[in-house]
């Protein structure tokens, strides 16, 4: 199937974007999943808050190995046989992850997950890309609103299971059976390809805009799993119980599902990814410090709804964006963004852990204000040179 460009006429939810919104909702399950899933782990199997942050850094690890095969096999695969596949590796890693008894053997599970998960998401994205051409935009924040769904429902199928004879663990089962109803829907669904990229004078490569808004991509990531990480901790330092702190972090995920609700309601018109992601940035900016500074847990809670609301288009929004300013090289983009976006969730909750334990939590958080500031200057930067280059 030819790549399509709807840019010019009217937007079409057909096969491969539905199949696409369904795998990347499936995969925004585990992700979601996955931080509470290691708690209850670590109930069971009694190991260290270091150990912990091991398993993180292995998802994280797979995450960035992905963002560096991806393009590689992009050359040599189907967009069919790559979804698929990525979708197998995946199902394996969480049933690693999900069915072993020991440390070992889930480690191994949340790397492949990592690889494989991230590889499938990748994929969806580049199908979507394929698909929509300058309408990216839209197609990837619609394609978010299910991945937000699945981020306030993840966690609330997790403690409900707990509590019956399947366990937990059940739950991570649930987004293999709808990859199997998705094969057996889509399998024999033709997928669009990959535009060729364009010459550049020796050797293709990416502009360097490109590069600068691969890093806001990256950025936004860190912003988003620095307040996953340890905003429930700062909740606490608010005044609220553990477990209550624990329950309100539902606060940022549905910021998130409404933001995303809303850009994709506010994408149906072309031209307005820059203004949004401006809006986006401004609003994470105030709804962070609100969070950040407010001492008061009601003021915290509605703080963090806030900054889950700007955090919402972040991602979707500076990805079309560096895949528009790719010259071409849509799947080398599109890695290169999953290997910083990898790396940047490796290095941001750590370098926040690491000053907590140094100058307090409320210190160690100076780090989000940073991180916005410089997703701020990197879209600037980024626009200015593809304004430049066009």
């Amino acid at each position: 199937m030819p790549r399509v460009d709807d840019s010019r006429g009217a937007f079409r939810r057909d096969a491969p974007t539905r199949l696409s919104y369904a795998a990347l909702a499936g995969y925004a399950f585990w992700l979601y999943a996955f931080g509470p899933a290691l708690a209850l782990l670590r109930a069971e199997l009694h190991f260290s808050y270091t150990l912990l942050g091991v398993y993180s850094a292995l998802w994280a690890a797979g995450a960035a190995l992905a963002g560096v095969t991806f393009a590689a096999f992009a050359r040599r695969l189907q967009r069919a046989a790559l979804l698929w596949c990525s979708a197998a590796g995946a199902t394996v890693g969480a049933g690693l992850f999900a069915a072993a008894h020991s440390v070992a053997l889930t480690m191994l599970g949340a790397a492949v997950l990592g690889f494989a998960g991230t590889t499938l998401l990748t994929c969806t994205q580049a199908i979507l890309s394929d698909r929509h051409g300058e309408r990216r935009d839209r197609a990837l924040t619609e394609a978010n609103v299910g991945a937000a769904a699945c981020a306030v429902l993840a966690p609330l199928l997790l403690g409900l299971l707990q509590g019956t004879p399947a366990g937990w663990r059940a739950a991570m089962g649930l987004p293999s059976l709808v990859f199997a109803g998705l094969y057996l829907r889509y399998r024999h669904q033709a997928l669009p390809t990959a535009t060729a990229a364009r010459p550049t004078g020796g050797r293709a490569g990416l502009p360097l805009c490109c590069w600068l808004l691969a890093t806001l991509v990256a950025a936004g990531i860190a912003v988003e799993f620095c307040v996953v990480y340890f905003g429930a901790e700062l909740l606490t330092a608010a005044g609220l119980r553990t477990a209550q702190a624990a329950t309100a972090m539902s606060g940022f995920y549905l910021g998130i599902l409404a933001g995303r609700l809303g850009g994709a309601w506010l994408t149906r018109r072309a031209g307005r990814t820059v203004p949004l992601l401006c809006a986006s940035l401004a609003v994470t900016a105030a709804g962070f410090v609100s969070f950040w500074l407010a001492g008061l847990p009601t003021l915290a809670i509605a703080g963090l709804f806030l900054c889950g609301l700007g955090v919402a288009n972040l991602y979707p929004l500076s990805l079309a964006l560096t895949l528009a300013a790719a010259s071409g090289n849509d799947d080398t983009a599109n890695a290169r963004t999953q290997l910083l976006g990898g790396l940047f969730v490796i290095a941001a909750p750590y370098l926040l852990g690491s000053l907590a334990d140094h100058f307090g939590l409320q210190a160690a958080f100076t780090i989000e204000p940073v991180l916005i500031g410089a997703c701020a200057l990197l879209l600037l930067a980024g626009l200015r040179l593809r304004q430049r280059a066009g």
